[in-house]
């Protein structure tokens, strides 16, 4: 069985998307443009990159082609017969496997991720924070550390748990000097900031939860099928718990690695990234160690990993939409 997997912010960069926006869905065009009040197209294609970086500009272009590719590679699914049972993003991906299981239409989902990139923006522009990545330490020994911060006053949270050996730390600019100071006494080797705007998935941003949750409530969102697993809890999402754990999903860590695992656990032996760049690939062959990576961000691949799953012998599951 196999998984599909979607990149979150990050995976983002200058010409990403040229083979989709020639020959695309008709919705990333002029419509997705309009709809964002930017040109799209040109800022995917000719940058420049610290504006396509800009967390208002990388998540909608980052959830518009990662779906438009995946609609393109499901056609090719649908023709040999083959299913994912499951899916699941990454932060900002998780918008983008909702639309791929028919939570969201893909436009609706452009407008909430839009939604979601400005007020994180606006967020992150209130106070002076980040994030860094732990190299060494463990689940437990970046909780301890951030836990000692607090008690000490300070404001450090545990944001991504991306795979064995890799999570991230959010917080305060003071926060993170701190931390890469005291990083050792905890066991952790390394503490290597990001170049991120703000501390996602902490408090740091309820502000953006709170315009989150108004735009969730009357966007449209329906069942997701094939199943799609939660950043918050790790586990599979239901219609009815979808908006409030989208808007959760800001102020609480990315429980990726756990993901992960319980997709595997479940039965998925093979997960196929789908969108720019291949993250998600590689945190699966570093958590989950005895299953395949498939890696799809181009249309020029999609061929080849249609082909890769059916010698893999990947049996179908539930039909997508």
């Amino acid at each position: 069985m196999f998984a599909v997997l979607f990149p979150g912010q990050g995976a983002q960069f200058v010409g990403m998307g040229a083979d989709l926006f020639d020959d695309g869905p008709d919705w990333l065009g002029e419509p997705a443009s309009a709809a964002l009040g930017w040109d799209l197209a040109d800022l995917c294609l000719n940058g420049p990159e610290d504006s396509l970086t800009r967390t208002e500009h990388a998540q909608p272009a980052l959830y518009s082609l990662s779906v438009a590719l995946w609609q393109l590679f499901a056609g090719a699914l649908r023709e040999a017969d083959l299913r994912p049972v499951a899916m699941a993003g990454h932060s900002l991906g998780e918008y983008s496997a909702l639309a791929a299981a028919g939570a969201l239409s893909p436009e609706g989902g452009l407008r909430l991720v839009a939604e979601r990139g400005e007020a994180m923006a606006q967020a992150a522009d209130a106070a002076d924070s980040g994030m860094a990545a732990l190299m060494g330490g463990t689940r437990e020994s970046a909780e301890d550390l951030c836990s000692a911060r607090r008690d000490a006053g300070g404001s450090l949270w545990v944001a991504n748990m991306n795979s064995p050996g890799q999570v991230v730390v959010a917080g305060g600019a003071d926060d993170l000097e701190w931390a890469a100071e005291e990083a050792r006494s905890f066991g952790i080797r390394r503490v290597i900031p990001l170049a991120v705007a703000g501390a996602f998935h902490t408090p740091f941003m309820e502000p953006a939860r709170n315009r989150l949750v108004a735009a969730l409530e009357t966007a449209e969102i329906g069942n997701p099928e094939p199943a799609v697993w939660s950043n918050v809890s790790a586990a599979p999402l239901t219609a009815s718990d979808i908006r409030d754990m989208l808007s959760r999903q800001i102020v609480s860590p990315v429980r990726f690695e756990e993901t992960l695992a319980g997709l595997f656990a479940s039965g998925v032996t093979t997960f196929v990234h789908v969108g720019p760049g291949d993250v998600t690939a590689g945190l699966v062959r570093r958590t989950v160690k005895d299953a395949t990576a498939v890696v799809v961000n181009e249309k020029a691949g999609i061929a080849d990993a249609v082909d890769e799953l059916l010698r893999l012998g990947t049996m179908p599951g539930v039909e997508e939409t």
